[in-house]
């Protein structure tokens, strides 16, 4: 978001003739827009986005994974008002008040849009996240990511859904491409398409923010009045991504479009090389014990189970 001039006036309106003042001013898209224009034009954004990389259409049955924060609140709103079939999924993650509030704004704005949301508890599936990071050595919030993507997909093949949507924004696709090219891990660049084809037991996973930015995100909440947790996991204190994020930033405050286009060029240019020479995946397997889809002879989650249950450490 770039800084107004006294006095500006809506792009859009002004070309029609009218003199609504603008309230959002987009440096790289160079658009001052008023309140409704600038809704109409995040929604053309991701709908772009959407054919763009052929995520889903109407058909399609989406659940959408929520947090109670403002992308996958914001996120579920624009599908909704798109007229796609988009259903919420959340996840009680077990962490004290901020599970409780998530959670509680999560179940209001359900109720709000008139659609449905599914809700698990890690704790009646394993174990609160505050017991996992005690009981175990893997770091909390890449225990979290383990559990989110495994239940995502469980459930979404058993309620009958065939495309899962999740909130990430391009500020986080940006910052874990940053840190995935510094070590030129390339396991993980291979994923950072926004979308993962469905296979093997995999339901299809897409992004349909993955080109607007946390602040363009944050203005479409706050302009349609959507209550969001404001005040972040107190695990994610300290991680490399919050870093990355604040070096990208300080580059985009002064050369506006530089998250976009480090991710577009990326896309265009170098995944395709990266799909071609690193096509060959590990095989999928089965899950020895749960059944689900994994790259090993036992999935990552009932690995973090048995470390749980062998550390001795209770709910």
């Amino acid at each position: 978001m770039g800084k107004l001039k006294k006095g500006s006036r809506c792009t859009i309106c002004k070309a029609k003739g009218g003199k609504e003042k603008a309230v959002v001013f987009l440096p790289h898209h160079r658009l001052a827009l008023c309140r409704d224009h600038y809704i109409q034009w995040f929604e053309k954004r991701v709908e772009k986005t959407i054919k763009e990389f052929r995520m889903f259409s109407k058909k399609d049955r989406i659940l959408v994974a929520v947090s109670g924060g403002k992308d996958s609140l914001t996120l579920w709103n624009v599908l909704t008002k798109l007229g796609y079939e988009a259903d919420g999924f959340y996840i009680d993650l077990g962490i004290d008040q901020y599970s409780e509030d998530s959670k509680n704004l999560s179940l209001r704005f359900s109720e709000r849009i008139g659609r449905p949301l599914h809700i698990i508890s890690l704790k009646d599936e394993i174990a609160p996240i505050p017991v996992i990071d005690k009981s175990t050595n893997k770091p909390a919030c890449s225990a979290c990511g383990t559990a989110k993507r495994y239940y995502m997909n469980r459930y979404a093949k058993q309620l009958g859904y065939n495309i899962i949507a999740t909130g990430h924004n391009l500020d986080d696709e940006v910052a874990v491409l940053f840190g995935n090219t510094l070590h030129w891990d390339i396991k993980y660049l291979k994923k950072q398409y926004p979308v993962l084809r469905e296979e093997g037991g995999f339901i299809r996973k897409v992004k349909p923010l993955c080109k607007i930015t946390e602040k363009e995100s944050a203005m479409y909440a706050f302009f349609n009045d959507i209550e969001y947790i404001e005040y972040e996991c107190p695990f994610s204190e300290g991680a490399s991504s919050i870093e990355y994020k604040e070096i990208l930033s300080k580059i985009e405050e002064k050369h506006p479009g530089t998250k976009l286009q480090f991710y577009t060029n990326f896309l265009k240019n170098m995944y395709p090389i990266i799909k071609e020479h690193y096509e060959k995946e590990s095989q999928i397997n089965i899950c020895k014990i749960c059944g689900e889809p994994s790259f090993s002879d036992i999935c990552g989650m009932c690995r973090l189970k048995k470390a749980v249950e062998k550390s001795g450490v209770h709910n």
